[in-house]
């Protein structure tokens, strides 16, 4: 039989506690619909929360692979441009060299022909000294082949150097078209770069590719992973929403019945009067 005090109201007490609870719950909705979270810490769900955090560093170390692709392709875009415009420019070097092979120039006209045949040559070591991207040149003689990180387990990808087109260079600078004989000599070493630049060509090409696949894979790895993360933290909106409303008329009811309970003791003054 419950005993009727005015120190232990016992009737309060439940509905504080189930209102206390009720404003906690309130409070978890509240912070999953400004956040957008079901699990904002460990305090929520520790085991989901610890998984979310191994793949929130998955999506960190993605990022910094992106940074990565994204310097090598900008090494191999400017090498690439580099090595295209010096394939260009070799046609012109060709028609010189062509050109002073002719028996019937005269030596003024072998002259003229040897100045722009140096010009030539020094404009292809002009693309190849300023085709570099951040510290990297993949066309000078003392290039290196570039290891680029592709993936967050360490796999790399390399990008090869072409060091062979600035070899073939001065080789090549190092010929004379002064002459019918000298230039007919040019023209061995000029065939023997345009083979070089074409092959370099061909390499540049392959490695651009590989990047460029490799950036979009790594792209798609890393809005999977993004997709994962939201299964297993995000809130669903809607159904807070709805929680929400339900969690506020509980809270209403809640303190009308404290307030109720809070006074049950006046009755017992009737017994006095």
């Amino acid at each position: 039989m419950p005993v009727n005090s005015i120190n232990t109201n016992v009737s309060a007490l439940i509905a504080l506690q189930q209102l206390n609870r009720t404003n906690t719950e309130l409070d978890e909705v509240q912070g999953r619909i400004s956040t957008g979270l079901r699990v904002t810490g460990p305090v929520d769900d520790a085991s989901s929360f610890s998984i979310a955090q191994g793949i929130r560093a998955d999506l960190k170390a993605y990022e910094a692979i992106s940074q990565g692709i994204a310097n090598a392709k900008g090494v191999t875009s400017i090498a690439l441009s580099a090595a295209t415009s010096i394939s260009d420019l070799l046609g012109d070097i060709r028609r010189k060299i062509t050109e002073g092979m002719n028996a019937a120039n005269t030596s003024g006209q072998q002259s003229i022909l040897q100045a722009d045949f140096e010009n030539l040559i020094g404009q292809v070591n002009t693309f190849i000294s300023n085709a570099e991207f951040n510290g990297r040149n993949l066309l000078s003689a003392a290039s290196t082949n570039v290891g680029v990180i592709s993936n967050i387990d360490g796999t790399t990808l390399t990008i090869r150097n072409q060091s062979v087109i600035q070899t073939s260079s001065v080789a090549l600078g190092t010929q004379s078209i002064s002459s019918t004989a000298t230039a007919t000599t040019a023209l061995t070493f000029i065939q023997l770069m345009e083979q070089t630049v074409a092959e370099a060509l061909g390499r540049l090409g392959a490695d651009t590719r590989s990047i460029n696949f490799q950036d979009e894979f790594v792209s798609v790895l890393s809005d999977a992973t993004t997709t994962g993360l939201g299964t297993i933290v995000d809130a669903d909106l809607a159904k807070e929403s709805a929680r929400l409303q339900a969690v506020q008329v509980k809270q209403q009811l809640g303190t009308q019945t404290l307030n109720i309970a809070n006074q049950r003791p006046n009755i017992l003054l009737q017994l006095f009067q």
